[in-house]
């Protein structure tokens, strides 16, 4: 069966294609400032990534006719349980009104279904950054009316943990493990037996990140509420330019680790803090997990490093075994998402 990927970011749309587990072709669409610059709400770049896609597919050879289902990322939606979802009116709905926060990956659905209806297939979503399967116990914030939620890196988290899980010998749904995404930002979660019962909310919880604050001192962010910034200066502040970002002033993780270790004493501090920061989180899952815990998993970008790989494990070998998934799993785990679907598990109801 032949599956269309649909992965659309900020400045770029991935697409990518594949036969049953096998990839046959990926591609990276740019979208540069000024391409992008006459839409004024991103849900206005539909017609210009669709037409994009159609051209980048026939120039490649492929034809919508010849696909059994698209698979596109879901965006800022309600919170659901992980699955494969078929793409409905009611999903359409959110994206297109931006009901729960207005994001690239909003586009993912919208681009997913008209494409497929073109075609005469379905179209599916797969774990998106709102999934949520977390405990009650761990809902509770300390506040009332303020409880925590459910936001993380579901789709690579859950694929990085079914790998890890091929490796152990074991399906996922039979083993505890600590999932550790690390990028732009970072998302600690506790997968119990299939579930992810608690998870350091990516927006703003637990480590800092590249360029998110992460857990900030509650008094301090206070008193920067009402220092005479407004309202969005300061979501932009926390969420895009904090982190690693605030203190050596790069997004690039590279940097602060040539930095680090060519004698830039605050850049080591900074790089020796973010491990240290991801392994009191890791501590505080095994917690969650009552200590019996499988493996833990380190993915995304930065578990490309060696160094900070190395530096991770002095903290958390003694947990459990370690297994490295470097990069992102989103595009394999999109076409699995469609392909478990196709071949008869259930379909959930957005």
């Amino acid at each position: 069966m032949r599956i269309l990927v649909i992965n659309p970011g900020a400045t770029s749309t991935k697409i990518a294609v594949f036969d049953d587990e096998r990839e046959i072709f990926r591609k990276t669409i740019e979208h540069s400032t000024e391409e992008l610059a006459p839409f004024l709400r991103i849900v206005e770049q539909k017609d210009y990534r669709k037409e994009l896609i159609e051209r980048a597919l026939v120039e490649n050879g492929f034809d919508l006719l010849e696909f059994s289902a698209i698979s596109c990322r879901g965006g800022l939606l309600k919170h659901i349980p992980s699955g494969a979802y078929r793409v409905d009116d009611k999903v359409l709905f959110d994206a297109y009104n931006n009901s729960y926060g207005e994001h690239a990956s909003n586009l993912g659905v919208i681009l997913g279904k008209e494409l497929a209806d073109k075609a005469g297939i379905d179209a599916y979503f797969v774990d998106p950054v709102s999934v949520d399967e977390m405990d009650d116990i761990a809902r509770v914030s300390g506040l009332r009316g303020m409880e925590r939620e459910s936001y993380f890196h579901a789709l690579n988290q859950k694929g990085a943990a079914r790998k890890a899980a091929g490796l152990i010998g074991k399906s996922y749904e039979e083993l505890n493990l600590i999932v550790v995404h690390m990028g732009g930002g970072v998302s600690v979660a506790a997968h119990k037996k299939g579930r992810v019962v608690d998870v350091f909310n990516v927006l703003d919880e637990g480590s800092f990140s590249m360029n998110r604050g992460g857990s900030l001192p509650v008094q301090a962010l206070i008193n920067l509420c009402f220092s005479g910034k407004s309202k969005q200066e300061i979501k932009s502040l926390v969420r895009s330019e904090a982190g690693v970002c605030s203190y050596l002033g790069t997004h690039d993780f590279r940097e602060v680790e040539r930095r680090a270790f060519s004698g830039d004493k605050e850049a080591r501090l900074i790089f020796d803090a973010i491990v240290y920061q991801h392994c009191k989180d890791i501590g505080a899952m095994a917690a969650v997990l009552q200590f019996r815990v499988d493996a833990i998993v380190f993915t995304g970008g930065m578990a490309y490093s060696r160094a900070f790989i190395e530096s991770l494990r002095e903290y958390v070998s003694k947990l459990a075994d370690i297994y490295v998934i470097p990069g992102e799993t989103e595009m394999e785990s999109l076409a699995l998402g469609a392909l478990r679907a196709l071949r008869g598990e259930p379909v959930k109801e957005y």
